[in-house]
């Protein structure tokens, strides 16, 4: 919790005794320590608080060194004064907003805000557009739901947070990511394999957590306005108030409407559902920096309306009925969160934390004129202790946990309800050595009624193999009850009947996924031409003792049954990042996936996974001028290589997919004009080559016959989309 304690401020620089003008790179470090970190381009800085140091020390080249006494959490302004007696070299350089620090002993990548600005980025589900560590598809080609996969596995396998508190779950696992808005986002940390034993034991392939922004730091106003060629309109906005020395709250509101009856391929169906949706959360931030204090409440609430089927379907007539195919899936969710840590003041080291989150979920769909509904509520907590064995190189996080869920789900008049419950404790040890080698090792222990008593062990280790050099590996084990219904509803929008092969499990008949997970990655950074040259590389592979399989080879049927066998997933990652010239940026990526499941019928590869995808990211900004003025660039290109179509050969030849999918490409682009500090307007493209799939739904003239299947999706249905949007913000004083 100590690291949510933050000392925050803006540095400018006095010119000629009368110009103010905003300083990037300034070093901003407490004094008598090596603890800092510097301003970004607005001149803003945000340190953690350090409760045995008082004073800040604020110093950059050609100007006057200041010592500034913290003793509150917004300093303000801080001006510094030019020294005329030097002549200066200035040397400016931007923080890369996509990092992987050579220190972190687990494989993480940290996006923050500016990334994100370089897409669309209406909701998370969009925001890893321009990340190479996440492969984004689309689910189906009817509800047009966007699905992220991490080391060839599906979403359900990552552990999605939320400020380190389980999140996107259960009855949201399909829907979920579009829940969480992206302007809502200050930071995202995307680490690869198991994560650590603090979250919980669920995570397999890995942990994708967000950082919402802070009422104490974030800008007073922002506003966001989007709309597309498609008649998708979305708007943004954040107003935050700081009442006082100590507490600070913030509103933030999103709404989207999506209204145009787009059928661009003819096929009688919506290319994009129709959609809207209203988010609004009301954000609470205490912060007592001197008695070591820190605390947030967050309270949210979300309605969403989806329909889509075919263009003539309404629902109030056709619903249910065969005169037209149509669905609608309305969520609304209530989300209350909230969280207190304290700081020992005189044992700075030491930190004692408490976090608590409950959400009810209400999902009314239905497909055609197949049914699902689910209720879920949920309830979370963790109490966490942190402190140090001797010395600081020595840390360990201790605590309990505690998570209940209730199910009740209606499937197709079928009422199945379940209640899961686990407690849990923990212990994490962590020896930090910034020079060779540095581990975390965990160990948990959990008793739950549907998964039994179990250990869940977790190593990280990390080492320094020369200059600017790291080699780390991972081992780590995972358990999770699969939510078959929740978690596949692609499903209901088939002719494809529902087989479940009763293992005598307490989930569905079925029992929970065992999956462990091994990694090794090498990090080099470099300096060519003067220029800085990161490489990286990265093998895991997750290995499931035991795992609920999703069988789509008899295309009459889904079947789920347990794994008899063996099921595996190979990934392997090579990343080349350099800046070309200066503010040119250039990334690379080659990934080649290796997955196979053995099926009741034969061992076969994974469908719709590309075996090898190939990622390129140029991105330009020119040099500010006064006000901050400039303009960003960014293309980004997505090659995706031939992909396994689950079996069609029992349907008659018009019905029949080939066996392996085309390769393509994909191009977005990006361009931003910057006016100013506090305005500016993006103007961008995605799949711009204009690449879809040929038939995205088989038997789509014939929606309630034997044929009809919208799950075989291996490429876009939308064409080309343009879009145009603009941002507007009030920065705090």
């Amino acid at each position: 919790m100590n690291s949510q304690l933050q000392i925050k401020g803006v540095v400018m620089g006095i010119e000629n005794q009368e110009k103010e003008i905003l300083l990037s790179n300034v070093n901003v470090f407490w004094l008598g320590s090596t603890i800092g970190t510097v301003t970004n381009e607005q001149g803003q800085f945000s340190i953690p608080y350090q409760t045995e140091f008082k004073k800040l020390v604020v110093q950059y080249i050609g100007y006057r060194t200041d010592t500034i006494y913290a003793n509150r959490p917004n300093l303000g302004i801080i001006r510094l004064r030019n020294n005329t007696e030097l002549e200066e070299v200035v040397v400016r350089k931007k923080v890369n907003p996509l990092q992987k620090s050579l220190f972190d002993v687990q494989n993480v990548v940290t996006v923050n805000s500016r990334e994100m600005l370089k897409a669309a980025c209406c909701n998370l589900s969009e925001s890893f557009e321009t990340n190479p560590s996440v492969d984004v598809n689309i689910s189906d080609a009817i509800t047009g739901a966007k699905q992220i996969q991490m080391l060839g596995l599906n979403s359900p396998y990552l552990l999605f947070t939320q400020e380190n508190m389980p999140s996107i779950r259960g009855a949201s696992q399909i829907y979920g990511l579009s829940f969480v808005p992206g302007s809502w986002i200050e930071s995202i940390q995307i680490t690869k394999g198991a994560g650590n034993v603090l979250n919980g034991f669920e995570s397999i392939s890995g942990q994708i957590n967000t950082e919402l922004v802070k009422p104490f730091t974030d800008k007073r106003f922002f506003l966001n306005l989007y709309a597309n060629n498609f008649e998708r309109y979305e708007f943004n906005t954040r107003y935050n108030h700081i009442i006082s020395e100590k507490w600070a709250t913030g509103l933030y509101l999103h709404g989207n409407l999506r209204n145009g009856e787009i059928d661009r391929n003819t096929d009688s169906f919506l290319d994009t559902p129709l959609a809207n949706q209203v988010n609004v959360m009301n954000r609470w931030q205490y912060l007592d920096t001197e008695k070591g204090w820190v605390g947030f409440l967050n309270l949210q609430f979300l309605d969403d309306e989806k329909q889509t089927g075919q263009v003539l379907f309404n629902p109030s007539t056709d619903r249910f009925t065969s005169n037209a195919w149509g669905s609608e899936v309305n969520t609304q969710r209530l989300d209350v969160s909230g969280k207190v840590g304290y700081v020992f003041p005189e044992l700075p080291y030491q930190s004692i934390g408490f976090q608590a989150a409950y959400s009810d979920h209400k999902q009314d769909s239905y497909y055609g004129l197949n049914e699902y509904d689910i209720l879920h509520r949920s309830f979370y907590s963790n109490a966490i202790f942190n402190s140090i064995l001797g010395s600081t190189q020595h840390k360990f996080k201790t605590g309990v946990s505690f998570t209940y869920d209730v199910f009740d789900e209606n499937v197709n008049g079928g009422d199945l309800q379940r209640t899961d419950n686990s407690l849990g404790t923990f212990f994490e040890y962590t020896y930090d050595s910034l020079e060779k080698l540095s581990l975390v090792a965990g160990l948990r222990l959990d008793h739950g009624n549907r998964l039994s008593t179990f250990i869940t062990p977790r190593l990280h280790m990390r080492y320094s193999l020369w200059d600017k050099a790291s080699l780390r590996g991972s081992v780590g084990k995972g358990k999770r009850a699969a939510n078959i219904f929740s978690e596949n509803q692609q499903l209901f929008a088939s002719a494809r009947q529902i087989n479940i092969i009763d293992n005598g499990g307490s989930i569905y008949g079925l029992n929970p996924e065992v999956a462990w997970n091994f990694g090794a990655g090498f990090v080099q950074k470099l300096y060519v031409w003067n220029r800085t040259m990161e490489l990286s590389l990265d093998f895991y592979r997750t290995s499931f003792q035991n795992q609920v399989i999703i069988d789509w080879e008899n295309p009459r049927e889904i079947s789920f049954y347990n794994l008899i066998g063996k099921s595996y997933a190979n990934s392997f990652q090579f990343d080349f990042n350099y800046e070309i010239v200066q503010n040119l940026d250039l990334r690379a990526t080659y990934k080649n996936y290796d997955v196979m499941i053995d099926y009741l019928s034969e061992r076969l590869q994974k469908p719709l996974q590309p075996e090898h995808r190939v990622f390129l990211n140029l991105n330009y900004e020119t040099l500010k001028k006064s006000e901050g003025a400039q303009w960003r660039i960014d293309f980004t290109f997505n090659w995706l290589g031939k992909q396994r179509i689950p079996s069609t050969e029992l349907n008659p030849i018009e019905f029949r997919f080939s066996d392996f999918s085309p390769s393509f490409s994909i191009l977005n682009f990006q361009v931003t004009r910057v006016f100013s500090n506090q305005f500016e307007v993006y103007l961008g493209g995605e799949n711009i080559t204009n690449y879809t799939q040929n038939i995205p739904i088989l038997g789509s003239d014939d929606p309630f016959g034997s044929f009809f299947d919208s799950t075989l999706s291996f490429a876009p249905v939308l064409e080309a989309t343009y879009y145009l949007g603009l941002r507007y913000k009030i920065n705090t004083d």
